[in-house]
């Protein structure tokens, strides 16, 4: 994989972030986008050989479009400044994804915001054993590469049907079951990018089939 030339297609797409300057280059979009899903095909046979669990997701089912949702997001700028992936993508459960960006790349996982009867799952597996999950998240090497979860919106008070003295009460009051880390790009065209990917993938396994099992039973 050019990872190079993916970055510099990415910088030249910000400067010139329209239709027009698409249009006219979508022969160097296409080699791009093609290199990209190569690449996606081999880390995909990769990860199905390691992982026993794994859902088949080839590359042209885990690439995401480059273009931004404008319906919901009408500020946006027409197309993103990265390319992104999912792997694992089993059908209404959490993915591992990789995104690629001109400064940043990431790895990320679990689920954003669920639907609520998702999320309620989540909480009752929590109230269940929450300690299994809690387990997972304070690991020294898990905690090292993720930190912990995904800091987004939480209720201030015990979600519907939980007391607020419940002995997971932090981990109820959350609205989104992800983990993420972010590095600089220059990672990416180190050579060991995919080597640090698949570790990743391992260290983030047993918090996405913790989320994934809540919400499949």
């Amino acid at each position: 994989m050019d990872f190079q030339n993916l970055i510099t297609f990415l910088k030249k797409l910000q400067k010139n972030n329209n239709k027009e300057w698409m249009d006219a280059n979508r022969k160097w979009y296409k080699e791009v986008r093609d290199d990209y899903i190569a690449w996606l095909d081999r880390v995909n046979a990769k990860l199905m050989a390691m992982d026993e669990e794994y859902y088949d997701t080839p590359g042209k089912k885990g690439i995401n479009r480059i273009n931004n949702n404008l319906m919901f997001h009408p500020n946006k700028p027409i197309y993103k400044d990265h390319f992104g992936a999912g792997f694992d993508k089993r059908p209404n459960t959490g993915d591992f994804y990789v995104e690629i960006g001109i400064e940043r790349a990431m790895f990320a996982g679990g689920l954003w915001r669920p639907d609520p009867k998702r999320l309620r799952s989540i909480r009752d597996a929590i109230d269940y054993d929450g300690e299994e999950l809690k387990k997972i998240l304070n690991k020294k090497s898990f905690k090292t590469l993720f930190g912990g979860l995904y800091e987004d919106e939480k209720l201030t008070n015990a979600p519907k049907g939980f007391p607020n003295d419940h002995p997971h009460i932090d981990l109820l009051r959350h609205k989104t079951f992800a983990v993420a880390t972010d590095f600089s790009s220059k990672v990416v065209l180190d050579g060991g990018f995919e080597e640090r990917l698949i570790e990743a993938y391992q260290e983030m396994l047993p918090f996405r089939r913790y989320l994934n099992k809540a919400v499949t039973v």
